[in-house]
């Protein structure tokens, strides 16, 4: 039993609930105090570095959650009319599930985003658009051109759910991790005790390296793990040195 048992549909909850933590998640790092000593960028290089206002932000976010919120209620309307009401499995065929559909994920979005950098057209008219955020920072995170955020992150996210046979109340807890993920890696602070830098290597400063301009053909893998970019070379590694006015730079090892 779950606390929206009775309440709410799973699959209203998978539909809606990532897009409420999204933004809880990432106003809470827009409402922390400035945190400087935190800080992989300066607040100055923020505001001089990136291409697009907050407000473009906010616009750009909502637009990919209309289309995420719209595929994900046809795909469940799909699967539960074909498959009726579901069991649900236990707790560690769901663990399984999960760790699957992280996988697929990762996957999918390591190849699509390394093509999205390979190709001139894709990169110039698509994907620049999310790298008009040079310093990222939270609520940037899902900030992406209407079509990468479609292909990137709705089609990974239906390829997961289909793939990994999770079932609606499963993919809420999948989908709000993921988000979590995502804005961690975007938030722009190396906090410690940060549960992310400690399990994952893939985390803040790592996709961090991505933003700047030596590491754009670098650390493609996102939002989990690693592996992609450790099989195929495309790994930068960096190391997090103090800056002399405070905070902390994700500086790339690479020449």
């Amino acid at each position: 039993m779950v606390l929206w048992e009775g309440y709410v549909s799973d699959e209203l909850m998978g539909t809606f609930a990532p897009i409420v933590v999204y933004w809880l998640y990432a106003g809470m790092y827009q409402l922390l105090p400035p945190l400087d000593r935190y800080r992989l960028h300066t607040r100055k290089e923020e505001e001089q570095k990136n291409l697009v206002p907050l407000s473009s932000v906010v616009k750009g976010v909502l637009l990919q959650q209309l289309v995420q919120a719209t595929v994900a209620q046809v795909l469940f309307l799909v699967t539960s009319s074909s498959t009726g009401t579901p069991i649900q499995p236990s707790i560690l065929v769901q663990l399984i599930q999960i760790f699957v559909a992280m996988l697929v994920m990762d996957t999918w979005q390591y190849f699509v985003h390394r093509y999205m950098h390979q190709n001139k057209f894709l990169y110039r008219h698509i994907h620049s658009q999310h790298h008009r955020l040079v310093v990222p920072y939270a609520i940037g995170a899902l900030y992406n051109h209407p079509l990468e955020g479609l292909l990137l992150d709705t089609l990974g996210g239906a390829m997961s759910f289909l793939i990994s046979g999770m079932t609606a109340r499963t993919s809420v807890f999948f989908f709000c991790f993921a988000v979590i993920k995502t804005i961690d890696d975007h938030c722009g602070l190396w906090l410690p005790g940060n549960i992310f830098h400690i399990f994952f290597q893939n985390n803040t400063a790592y996709h961090d390296i991505h933003h700047q301009l030596q590491g754009t053909k670098y650390n493609y893998s996102q939002p989990f793990f690693s592996i992609w970019d450790n099989i195929l070379g495309t790994r930068m590694p960096y190391a997090l040195v103090a800056r002399q006015e405070g905070g902390l730079e994700a500086r790339p090892l690479k020449d």
